[in-house]
């Protein structure tokens, strides 16, 4: 493998702060630091590494292979421990792995069909939940660490279901006519943004309700949605598309929504 292959880019992600994001290359990993932006630390794996996903700025990562070369099956999780630079446990799946998202106590894992809940302490599945036909992995986990908030698209057309695993309480969403293509949390998981598979509408939601706060239109030709996200401060939206444009959108209607809705 030339140079050029081995630098390709399979994936990247911010971890769960920002405060630092990983890229999955053809031969392993690389990690970055955001502020300041310098390189953190690489693995030459010798084999591709398809998604890369953060526990903080921790030692612990999780790995699916991907790429030309894959160095794990796609069916498999990796538990990476970088201070000691080696593999300490794995998961293995009956279809290949699409997603992944890591909290401070938990591991979400998701499958074409299926997502998996396991306790991050000792790796025991304590949920597993069906989904709709889901290849592309789409999936919205809160970044709170004292709250576990899942938003998946669920097996109707256009709907989405909320979990709330703290609360132990679900909330479905109708969210659009057709297929759900993005979904995003906002960092305290009080709202859910969504985009259908048109592309064309973002709707805001509020997750404990299912009321609907905001709509916001990114464009009126259909649109691949590649990224929905919230700033911290929850008043703007950016929305990235394969029309080449990022459209960044505000907030204050949805805000004001919440807010009453709250009271």
């Amino acid at each position: 493998m030339n140079g050029e292959e081995s630098n390709k880019i399979l994936y990247a992600n911010f971890n769960q702060d920002g405060s630092c994001f990983s890229v999955g290359t053809e031969i392993g990993f690389k990690i970055y630091n955001t502020n300041p932006f310098r390189d953190n630390y690489e693995r030459n794996l010798e084999g591709g590494i398809g998604i890369v996903e953060m526990l903080f700025k921790s030692n612990i990562l999780a790995l699916v292979g991907g790429g030309k070369q894959s160095k794990y099956p796609d069916n498999k999780v990796i538990i990476w421990d970088d201070n000691q630079c080696k593999v300490v446990s794995e998961l293995r799946f009956s279809s290949s792995v699409k997603n992944i998202k890591l909290k401070k106590e938990s591991l979400i894992v998701v499958t074409e069909h299926k997502y998996y809940l396991f306790a991050l302490s000792n790796f025991k599945n304590t949920d597993t939940v069906d989904t709709c036909e889901n290849p592309n992995g789409i999936i919205a986990v809160c970044n709170n660490p004292n709250a576990t908030i899942i938003a998946f698209p669920d097996k109707k057309q256009g709907q989405v279901r909320v979990k709330f695993y703290n609360d132990n309480i679900t909330q479905d969403i109708d969210a659009h006519e057709s297929g759900i293509a993005f979904l995003a949390l906002n960092s305290d998981g009080t709202m859910l943004a969504t985009a259908s598979d048109k592309g064309t509408l973002i709707r805001i939601w509020n997750t404990k309700t299912g009321e609907q706060l905001q709509e916001v239109r990114r464009g009126s030709e259909k649109a691949t949605i590649y990224c929905i996200a919230f700033n911290n401060e929850n008043s703007m939206l950016a929305v990235s598309s394969d029309r080449g444009t990022i459209h960044i959108f505000t907030l204050s209607s949805a805000l004001k929504k919440l807010k009453e809705g709250q009271k």
